[in-house]
């Protein structure tokens, strides 16, 4: 007897599927699905066409907003898709019509959109089992019609600590919407790192330094969120919050105000890595990194000098090479008086243009050429100088004056030129002979 009931039941079955397949409103959805795959197969090859970067695969080590772009190309379909059979169930209702089968299209079409998302742009393997097997269960329930009841079934089982109410349904909020917000801050965050990193007006150390705070800025909002999702009153946070502020802005007072120099300097660009500077209290050399409290300040002789940021800003700061890496020094050397001084600058002007380091040529401007000049006049002799222009600064493995005293030297020597040194004449007034006296008894 249960078997003629089965067999019974399995006809009954297959004679309404027949109806169902053979009727005329299965027919026209039926083809109204397979249009709207082929247009919006149509339309997204065209769309996809008129944005290259849609359509082209990126290259090894693009940027990431042309690999963020060529994977939304690959979902322009699946949103088509979805668009039109939306808008075909909503017409078939106007039209006093039962679009079961587009109904049924669309909610395979969005979970199937959403599964190849989640493959395409989730790269945590936890983030997207969870997505895949809570997310989408949710999703779908949401658009059978049946998730409110779900809701409420989950609401009422619930526990009490003190005044506080536990529900499974909140649980399984925070849960799902925190993981969600868990990854949506770590994709931002890498792809705002890797818009700051990839930006070419920035040097390295502003890059990262911007990187840290936009992804301290990215985790604070999300916390923020997750706080809300989870029903706790944000303004009694934000009253406690502002009292732990200010004792942490009385007792930290100090790194506060470097933390915020550092930013300062990063934005208005007054000190890049690679200057050379010269602080009030006298340490000089090179800026090679700036952390949040302070700066390290590498000198000729392999010293790192940390300097905290806030000395930047209140204190004398000389930056031999913020605007241009050009510097004029001089070098000092003396010469007899029986000099012919014009010939002579001549000659030490062509010597020192010859050094490879020394900017000089008829290309370059007549200021910034080697210039020899009289100083002063000395007890010996004359005093003379000899300027010049050079990349970089005179020290270092970039020593150029110790080489240019020398070509001096060796080019004065060279044309027969005396180099004078202190002399003094002593004369004797008394010029008779001195006797000495025989006082021994």
């Amino acid at each position: 007897m249960i078997t003629d009931e089965v067999a019974s039941l399995f006809e009954r079955a297959s004679n309404t599927a027949q109806d169902i397949i053979f009727s005329p409103d299965f027919l026209w959805q039926l083809l109204a699905i397979g249009l709207i795959y082929v247009c919006a197969f149509v339309f997204a090859r065209l769309i996809r066409r008129q944005v290259p970067f849609m359509d082209a695969p990126p290259d090894a080590g693009a940027h990431a907003l042309r690999v963020l772009g060529y994977k939304l190309g690959g979902t322009v379909f699946p949103i088509l898709v979805i668009t039109f059979l939306k808008l075909s169930a909503t017409l078939g209702e106007r039209y006093q019509l039962d679009p079961w089968l587009l109904k049924i299209a669309f909610i395979i079409a969005v979970l199937i959109f959403l599964n190849s998302f989640i493959r395409a742009f989730v790269g945590s393997q936890t983030v997207a089992l969870l997505l895949r097997w809570v997310g989408l269960p949710i999703i779908f329930l949401h658009m059978i019609g049946v998730l409110p009841v779900v809701v409420s079934a989950l609401e009422s089982i619930s526990i009490e600590v003190g005044n506080v109410d536990i529900s499974a349904y909140g649980v399984v909020r925070v849960i799902l919407f925190g993981a969600l917000l868990f990854w949506l801050g770590r994709a931002s965050n890498n792809l705002g790192q890797d818009m700051i990193r990839s930006h070419t007006a920035l040097d390295i150390t502003t890059k990262e330094v911007m990187a840290k705070l936009f992804e301290v800025a990215l985790f604070c909002i999300a916390f923020l969120l997750l706080l809300n999702i989870m029903g706790i009153n944000l303004t009694a946070l934000a009253v406690f919050g502002g009292a732990v502020g200010v004792g942490l802005g009385l007792g930290l007072q100090s790194i506060a105000s470097n933390f915020i120099s550092g930013i300062i300097i990063l934005l208005d660009r007054s000190l890049t890595v690679g200057d050379f500077v010269e602080l009030e209290e006298g340490p000089k050399g090179f800026v090679r990194e700036f952390k949040m409290r302070y700066a390290v300040v590498e000198t000729y002789d392999g010293k790192d000098i940390l300097v905290p940021n806030e000395k930047f800003i209140s204190g004398l700061l000389i930056n031999w090479t913020h605007k241009d890496p050009k510097q004029r020094y001089r070098i000092d050397f003396a010469v007899a008086y029986k000099t012919d001084i014009r010939a002579m600058c001549e000659i030490i002007k062509n010597a020192v243009a010859e050094h490879p380091q020394v900017i000089s040529g008829e290309d370059v401007p007549f200021e910034e050429r080697p210039d020899c000049e009289i100083d002063s006049f000395g007890d010996s002799g004359v005093n003379m100088f000899v300027e010049f222009w050079m990349e970089g600064i005179d020290d270092g493995k970039n020593r150029v004056g110790g080489d240019l005293l020398l070509t001096v030297f060796e080019t004065l020597r060279e044309h027969g030129i005396e180099i004078p040194f202190p002399q003094r004449e002593v004369r004797v007034l008394n010029d008779r002979p001195l006797s000495f006296t025989n006082t021994t008894p």
